[in-house]
């Protein structure tokens, strides 16, 4: 018998971890998102394939978010610092725990691929990939979520492994514009792949 006769039945064999890729943004507009913004500016713009987010004169803090819900999961995207001090991050299925892009509030410096998880501030710090950063290029950032298990990776180096108290069983992914900042920050390939 030919292999080629015996690629379907091997692939049953196989088990299946997860499902294809999917992208979350189409390059064009964000049908695949929705905004939650405390003032009626419009902080998120498309242009060119990518997702550009420039803080209002009321410096306001605003929340990009997924219209899918998700569990367990691989994301990447890329992001690239514009002006000012940046504040963002990616909101993992709540407007609580986050995954840290750029300066901490509260610390005042540089927590990318860091956890920001209310009550307990930054439990771990990736310094190795914070040193990884791009101040003014594209940077790659990778987020698997697990249960409660986050972990990260910023243009290939390894971040963080934490464990939160709670787990989230299902929720939305969202892109955060911090208040009380000027600053501008851009997205791009934000694509995710579910795990089983």
């Amino acid at each position: 018998m030919k292999l080629k006769s015996l690629l379907p039945a091997l692939a049953l064999l196989l088990p299946i971890s997860s499902l294809a890729e999917e992208s979350l943004f189409n390059g064009k507009n964000l049908d695949q998102w929705r905004i939650d913004s405390k003032s009626k500016a419009t902080h998120w713009t498309v242009k060119d394939g990518t997702i550009h987010c420039q803080s209002d004169p009321k410096k306001a803090g605003s929340l990009l978010w997924t219209t899918k819900e998700f569990t367990d999961f691989t994301l990447t995207l890329e992001f690239k610092n514009g002006e000012g001090t940046i504040d963002s991050g990616v909101m993992i299925k709540r407007a609580k725990d986050q995954i840290q892009i750029g300066i901490s509030g509260s610390l005042k410096r540089d927590l990318t691929a860091s956890p920001y998880i209310p009550g307990k501030g930054y439990p771990v710090e990736g310094k190795e990939a914070i040193a990884a950063v791009k101040p003014k290029g594209w940077n790659t950032l990778k987020i698997e979520v697990k249960g409660s298990t986050y972990k990260t990776w910023l243009n290939g180096v390894e971040g963080i492994t934490y464990t939160s108290d709670t787990a989230i069983p299902k929720g939305p992914l969202g892109l955060q514009l911090h208040g009380n900042r000027d600053m501008s920050i851009s997205f791009r390939n934000i694509k995710i792949t579910e795990k089983k």
